[in-house]
Parts: C-alpha cells; sequence; structure tokens
C-alpha cells in the first residue's frame, strides 16, 4: 500500500504550511500529493506550484470539477501539468454537488451518470491527440452547422497514459467508476464497510469491462492525527464531519448523509443534518458518534495508527491519502512522518 498526502482547499490560513507539507511528503516517499477546489482556489494553479518545488511525488487533482471546465480544456489542463512536472500527474474528477455546480458555475446538476462517463470519454480521446469528434447527448464536438473544425491537441503528456480518478460516494457513481476510470477517490472510508460501501461496486463495474481490480488503484483519503487521548483526537474533526454529513449539499441532495446511512448511521445522520441545517452547527458536531469518526480516519498513537492501516490494506485500498491535522506546521508535520512509521511497522510499505 502506499501513502498519498491531501493538501485541501488553498487559501484556509495555511498556504506557507501547504507547501511545507508537501515537499516533506515528497522527501519522505509518499507517492502522490492532492489538492481541491471548491468555489475558491482552483487546483491546477496549486498542483503546478507544488510540482516546481518537489522532485519525485506525483500531484493530482481531487479533484478538477467537472461542471468548471469543458472536457477539451480538462485534456489541455491534464497534458500541461503532465509536461511541466516531467510525467508526475494524476487526473481526478468529480462532478461536486448541486449547490456548487448549478450555484457557481450555472450549470444544471442533471444526469451525472452519463454527463460523467460522455465527459470522460471526450478526455481520454482529446489525450490521444487524434482530432476531437464527439457525438453525445451533452456534447457535440464539432458543433454542427457551423465554422468549428476537428482539432488535436497540440500539447505532449510525458507519459501516453495519465491516470484517471472519479471521486464517487454513491453505488452506480462506483461502478461506473470502476467501469471507466484507473482508480476511484474515496471519502469517509471505514475499513469494515468498505467492501460493501464501495469496493463490491467498484468490482462490478470492472467485470462488467471485462477488467480486474489488479491495475485500480482504491484511494481514500484519512484525516490522521497523533496523540494518546483518542477521544480528544475524535473531537478535532466533529466540525469536518458535520460540515460534510449535515450540511453538504441539499437536504435531498447530500451524498455524505447518505453514506453515513449506509455505515449504518441512519438515524444519527437524519439528526445531524437537521441540527445543521437549522444553524446549530455546534449541536450537528455534538450529535456524532465518536465511532463514526474513529473508524473514518487514523487517530492515535503510532502502533494504533498501524494496525488501522492494516485493515485498510486487508480490504483493498492500494493508496491511502492522509489529511495530517494540527494547528501548527510541526504536528502535521509529525503526523506525516507518524504515517511514514506506522505504513513500515505494518510490514506495507513498497
Amino acid at each position: 500500500m502506499r501513502l498519498g498526502i491531501n493538501l485541501g482547499y488553498w487559501g484556509a490560513g495555511m498556504d506557507s504550511d501547504n507547501l511545507a507539507v508537501a515537499k516533506e511528503a515528497d522527501q519522505l516517499g509518499y507517492a502522490v500529493c492532492w489538492a481541491a477546489e471548491a468555489y475558491g482556489s482552483d487546483a491546477p494553479t496549486v498542483l503546478a506550484w507544488v510540482a516546481s518545488r518537489t522532485e519525485r511525488i506525483d500531484v493530482g487533482s481531487a479533484i478538477f470539477q467537472i461542471p468548471a471546465r469543458t472536457p477539451a480544456m480538462t485534456a489541455m489542463t491534464a497534458a500541461t501539468l503532465d509536461s511541466l512536472s516531467g510525467g508526475r500527474f494524476r487526473l481526478g474528477l468529480g462532478l461536486s454537488g448541486p449547490q456548487v455546480s448549478e450555484g457557481w458555475y450555472g450549470v444544471k446538476f442533471d444526469k451525472p451518470l452519463a454527463r460523467t462517463r460522455e465527459y470522460v470519454e471526450i478526455v481520454r480521446k482529446a489525450m490521444t491527440r487524434e482530432p476531437l469528434t464527439y457525438e453525445g447527448e451533452h456534447w457535440t464536438l464539432p458543433l454542427p452547422g457551423g465554422p468549428g473544425k476537428a482539432l488535436k491537441l497540440t500539447v505532449h503528456p510525458v507519459r501516453e497514459h495519465v491516470p484517471l480518478y472519479i471521486a464517487a460516494i454513491g453505488p452506480k457513481n462506483l461502478e461506473q467508476t470502476g467501469e471507466i476510470a484507473d482508480g476511484a477517490l474515496l471519502i469517509f472510508p471505514s475499513a469494515e464497510h468498505l467492501e460493501d460501501t464501495a469496493l463490491r461496486h467498484i468490482r462490478a463495474g470492472r467485470e462488467r469491462a471485462g477488467k480486474t481490480m489488479e491495475d485500480f488503484d482504491v484511494c481514500p483519503t484519512v484525516p490522521i492525527a497523533l496523540g494518546e487521548d483518542v477521544d480528544a483526537l475524535a473531537d478535532l474533526f466533529r466540525p469536518y464531519t458535520a460540515l460534510y454529513v449535515g450540511g453538504m449539499g441539499s437536504r435531498k441532495q447530500n451524498f455524505y448523509n447518505r453514506l453515513a446511512q449506509r455505515l449504518g448511521y441512519e438515524k444519527e445522520a437524519a439528526e445531524i443534518q437537521d441540527k445543521y441545517l437549522s444553524g446549530d452547527k455546534d449541536g450537528a458536531a455534538a450529535a456524532i458518534p465518536r465511532q463514526l469518526i474513529d473508524a473514518t480516519t487514523l487517530l492515535g498513537s503510532v502502533e494504533r495508527i498501524s494496525d488501522r492501516m492494516r485493515a485498510y490494506a486487508a480490504v483493498g485500498v492500494t493508496t491511502l491519502t492522509l489529511s495530517p491535522a494540527g494547528t501548527t506546521l510541526d504536528e502535521r508535520l509529525a503526523a506525516l512522518r507518524a504515517g511514514v512509521e506506522a505504513l513500515d511497522r505494518a510490514g506495507l510499505a513498497e
């Protein structure tokens, strides 16, 4: 099992620290450094900056939002980043949610599976540097009846095949991800439930495409915090979990809330959402079961974290992406180093 690092969103007050975290991860042998985007910093700029200041670590988008760019623009960006980084770019895609898609980008959040499939097909075709033509429900290239012509990408990516990941949560999306992508970006992963909530759906998609799991990268993001008081460490992640389970998306379309329900917290997920949407964010955070946080994070001593890493590897995780917690840079760097030590103690280091 490999390790990755997730820097999250740029502009959250720890920008200089994030660069130090990325450089330390590079020196420690982490496989990939991911950056996110929502409606603030964009991921490509951050990744180009990180790539220019690191040597070996891959840089990946977790995610490029599909409604933010045309598929051809995404292919251009992916090819450029792969070229500038010396072949170290990984393309992660996702739809975001209805509030961001429609409120920020003005793009209707409908037919998400079909839209994602077409988007991936166009990106892949553009990356082959063949003349780009496509006829689908959501995109037609070139536009008919006009002056447009089939053009081909002029930038040469370093690699013939840039790895493509999809951020997926729901069963149908996970199955399609297994079918059309090289990896899945997962969130709130419980090792004990990952087979039922994600992997069996991904495997079904792989089988439908005539593929196995051998070359597929199962890549969940897991917050990590080092210390002896596990309860206190769990409390650090209550606002984070409450935001996603309670306040991310709308009441009817909150994919993280549905995931919490599938993890066995149906009643609690409803209470968390009710409190969060009513403005009681502290109450929502307090309503989160400690076990839900513990099951979806790495908390405690290096030995305890090592045991949890074994559980993730045993179920089929191939790249475990860490999101180090801490109010200081030293705390975050210590968590990074603890991750490497824990992986080594678990006997999982490549």
